[in-house]
């Protein structure tokens, strides 16, 4: 676990060294130490993977939840590029939720492919059918909730339905599992944490008044204890559920 330990305190730094440029001003150099600390979400998923797999634990699982991983990286980058170049916010954003949702649309496969046996059909269609249900309710709830999507709006609530999915899927089968599966303990409460950070970032990129310190910190806090949960989740698999 040594390894571990050591990911997860070079991350704890980068992430405050990265939160304290980000409060001064946005650029390019924040957005480089940003990325460092995905990059450390990425390492410690090949550490755990390796473990696992030097374990005998050989699956297809891994590579789901790694590339989910990767495509997060490339979406710190994008949504990030959006305060260094706001004459492309627009695209830049909508850069950055395409490839968080495809992040996640591998995380759920990952999840399929891995945990899903027969005669588990009411484990996976409830979660997808009430992640749409959130998804949709994200869009109708714009104005209650004092937020403007503008042209983002689609956008928003097709990601809002993969987010949710992620979430309520591996919640879903972890208590199938009866909450005996670590990796699906992990990723359900990595999920719990990644939706938790969303919330709050579309209040700061919908909403006003929402770009307080306290709102940035809290974002990005959930945000990579999300991922970095995920990540470990890889430590802890095992290949039959």
């Amino acid at each position: 676990m040594l390894p571990i330990l050591l990911f997860l305190f070079f991350a704890a730094v980068f992430l405050a060294l990265f939160l304290r440029e980000k409060l001064q001003r946005y650029s390019v150099k924040a957005t480089l130490i940003k990325s460092l600390v995905s990059v450390g979400f990425l390492l410690l998923a090949a550490v755990g993977w390796w473990h696992s797999t030097a374990a005998g634990a050989v699956s297809t699982f891994g590579i789901f939840i790694q590339g989910g991983l990767i495509f997060g990286l490339l979406g710190d980058i994008w949504l990030d590029f959006k305060y260094v170049y706001p004459a492309d916010e627009e695209l830049y954003t909508y850069a950055g939720f395409t490839v968080f949702g495809i992040g996640h649309v591998l995380y759920i496969a990952g999840l399929l492919t891995q945990y899903c046996r027969s005669g588990m059909a009411v484990w996976v269609i409830i979660p997808i059918v009430l992640a749409v249900c959130a998804g949709l309710g994200n869009g109708v709830l714009e104005k209650p909730m004092k937020l403007h999507y503008g042209k983002l709006k689609p956008v928003v609530i097709v990601y809002g339905a993969i987010l949710f999915t992620t979430v309520l899927l591996s919640g879903s089968f972890a208590m199938y599992y009866g909450f005996k599966m670590t990796t699906l303990n992990l990723i359900f409460a990595g999920g719990v944490l990644f939706a938790l950070s969303d919330l709050i970032l579309s209040g700061t990129y919908f909403g006003e008044g929402h770009e307080r310190p306290v709102d940035i910190i809290s974002n990005y806090v959930l945000y990579y204890a999300g991922q970095y949960l995920i990540a470990l989740s890889l430590y802890f698999f095992l290949p039959d559920p």
